[in-house]
């Protein structure tokens, strides 16, 4: 007995805490109303993450595209890019009928990545290692639909989860400890990707990591709803602001989700941000859904989430107005 009570102390505090889960719209059944159906999937990829910016060239704020470096690095990235289409475009049709081949399908795509090690390349550059979180976001949020699908079962399948957790270390490993002039939307992603990749392995340790990530970003936002490093981004600084905002929603969302809000931190950091694009009156205001779930919007803000509806955005969960929509 006071052997047992001795090892139960001795456990890390995350061992101890309730399972973490996504918030509740992730944990709904939709009706069958879809057809299922594969997709089929490139081949894992394996090679070095020593990729080029499309940026290449640019002046600090890097602003403006290189044609031929853009052409580069979206013939380097269609292996990674398709693997993720492919993968949430397969989950969201399996939510939506229900179809057993679409889940085999599904499970053997990423069994196969996984025995392969794909993505795991020690060789990187920044544009590599940024990518390796864009593609964590995907396969993480993508994995956690399925295991918190009712009805779904996504057992037995160790090596998948093995291999998401060792991108989610590898991502933490890249990212964590940067200086503040260093922080920026990249860092905001990859504690998504690694948000997403706590509640879909119950791993408290990546959720802490993510949490603290999100302060550091929250403290970035002035007062006047600005980013200082993405205001360095010239002509682009006000799309990066809203791709920015993106993954903190996010992890608010999450966080909530666990009995954590962090939202009201660094006096409404957060919704000071959303306010600042907001008024910049950009696109793709796919944070929204969540955003409005977790908070009263005005009228002409839920007038602009009715107008960009549906909502969706794979490296985010795939359709956000399905999964946060009341």
């Amino acid at each position: 007995m006071k052997r047992s009570l001795r090892l139960l102390l001795c456990l890390p505090v995350y061992a101890l805490a309730a399972p973490l889960v996504p918030p509740a719209g992730f944990t709904q059944p939709l009706p069958h109303t879809g057809k299922g159906g594969c997709v089929p999937l490139p081949a894992p990829y394996t090679g070095p993450l020593t990729l080029h910016s499309k940026y290449e060239g640019s002046d600090s704020a890097r602003a403006t595209l290189n044609p031929q470096a853009e052409q580069a690095y979206r013939t380097a990235i269609k292996p990674v890019v398709g693997f993720e289409r492919g993968i949430s475009t397969m989950v969201w049709r399996y939510k939506q009928s229900g179809d057993p081949h679409t889940l085999d399908c599904i499970l053997d795509g990423y069994a196969a990545w996984a025995k392969a090690d794909a993505l795991l390349s020690a060789e990187t550059s920044h544009t590599g290692r940024a990518m390796r979180k864009w593609a964590l976001a995907t396969l993480a949020s993508s994995w956690l639909e399925l295991k918190f699908t009712p009805g779904t079962s996504s057992g037995g399948q160790q090596d998948t989860e093995r291999w998401l957790g060792q991108l989610a270390d590898r991502v933490v490993q890249e990212w964590d400890g940067l200086p503040l002039k260093s922080t920026n939307n990249h860092s905001y992603w990859a504690a998504w990707a690694v948000m997403a990749s706590a509640v879909a392995l119950d791993r408290r340790d990546l959720f802490d990591w993510s949490l603290k990530e999100y302060r550091i970003a929250a403290g970035q936002i002035a007062a006047d709803g600005t980013l200082e490093n993405e205001q360095r981004r010239g002509q682009r600084a006000q799309a990066y602001h809203n791709y920015a905002l993106q993954p903190l929603v996010m992890i608010a969302s999450f966080a909530r989700a666990n009995q954590v809000d962090v939202i009201k931190e660094n006096e409404g950091a957060l919704a000071r941000l959303a306010g600042y694009v907001l008024r910049q009156n950009e696109a793709h205001l796919e944070w929204l859904e969540p955003w409005c779930a977790m908070n009263q919007c005005d009228s002409d803000t839920l007038s602009r989430l009715q107008a960009s509806r549906p909502a969706e955005d794979r490296r985010l969960g795939g359709n956000l107005t399905l999964l946060y929509q009341r």
